[in-house]
């Protein structure tokens, strides 16, 4: 940073200064973190060389506080990839069950709201498609956040959900089912895209912004004419930032696309591929007759459901983590 040219390709200069930024946190944590060990070593010294100071609760108190953060570093070792450090785009599907699909589309979109929340990540709706009763036939978000690809990654795949129905007037049980992508954010790669194998689609804003959005036709979709990838945005107030949005949703896609292609082709030279389908689920949530949240992959299972819909993901993330590295 020191260099008198840094600042002539400031996006590059503003990529650099945020990685001095994650590296001086890490760096302050660390600090912190020895401080702790320090003052918990002198306090439990204090209490050997005074018999007449029972300081063991306090102490006990101090190394549970140290474990923690500890624990929470051990996560951060699991997010070594490449873009784990990135922004992400998640988007949900709404699947096989109707009404319940798109209503368990938008309790799926409120848990990772949550989780974000949660993370200190700022996440917003980039594009939606409302259900025709109730919930949400597909929607994307936006997060912004240290490791947020690295974290939610592993939330790729379908998630199956069984309860009573509040949609069925017998009270009867469903099944339904939603599948979530996850991409990072790609600020740098090798795929060029080619204007003319695209077609870009304006339509009017469902979303807020004011009248603009609404009476103006703000909102854009693209869709790559050699693969039939589609994105669309319609979160900002212009159309020329919502193509800008649209096309870096795309070049993720596309970088997907390409790297999802090379594995296929491993695979089948291997003799393992599989196609994808709706049987290939990672998660279940039941709610009726039972409560459980179970996750297929790696065997992490807990009954408290509405924590796991309230954004608390970090034990079912940390088992992933854990699985991946088996």
């Amino acid at each position: 940073m020191a260099e008198p040219d840094f600042w002539q390709d400031r996006v590059k200069a503003e990529d650099k200064s945020r990685e001095l930024d994650r590296l001086k946190e890490d760096l302050f944590k660390w600090e912190k973190i020895q401080k702790s060990i320090n003052d918990c070593l002198e306090i439990a010294k204090l209490d050997k060389d005074d018999q007449s100071v029972n300081l063991k609760k306090e102490i006990e108190k101090q190394f549970s506080i140290i474990e923690r953060q500890l624990n929470d570093f051990e996560k951060l070792t699991f997010l070594n990839n490449k873009y784990d450090k990135e922004n992400a785009f998640v988007s949900i599907f709404a699947g096989a069950g109707g009404v319940d699909a798109q209503d368990w589309t938008e309790m799926l979109l409120r848990m990772y709201l949550r989780f974000a929340e949660k993370k200190g990540w700022q996440a917003q709706i980039i594009d939606h498609s409302k259900g025709t009763e109730a919930g949400m036939k597909s929607v994307t978000i936006e997060v912004n956040g240290k490791y947020a690809y690295g974290f939610l990654k592993g939330e790729a795949g379908v998630h199956r959900l069984v309860r009573i129905s509040p949609f069925d007037a017998e009270q009867m049980r469903h099944t339904s089912f939603a599948l979530v992508e996850v991409l990072p954010e790609i600020k740098e790669t090798e795929i060029e895209i080619n204007p003319d194998d695209l077609r870009i689609d304006t339509f009017l804003s469902s979303g807020p912004g004011g009248q603009n959005m609404q009476k103006n036709e703000t909102a854009v979709r693209i869709v790559h004419l050699p693969t039939k990838i589609t994105v669309s945005c319609q979160s900002q107030r212009s159309q020329t930032q919502n193509k800008e949005r649209a096309l870096q949703i795309l070049e993720s896609k596309l970088f997907q696309y390409a790297q999802a292609e090379k594995e296929e082709e491993k695979a089948r030279l291997r003799g393992e591929f599989k196609s994808a389908s709706w049987g290939n689920q990672i998660r279940s949530y039941v709610i009726h007759p039972y409560h459980m949240v179970k996750d297929l992959r790696t065997g992490y299972e807990t009954s408290n459901v509405d924590d796991i819909l309230n954004g608390n993901l970090d034990e079912i993330i940390e088992s992933y983590f854990r699985w991946k590295k088996e």
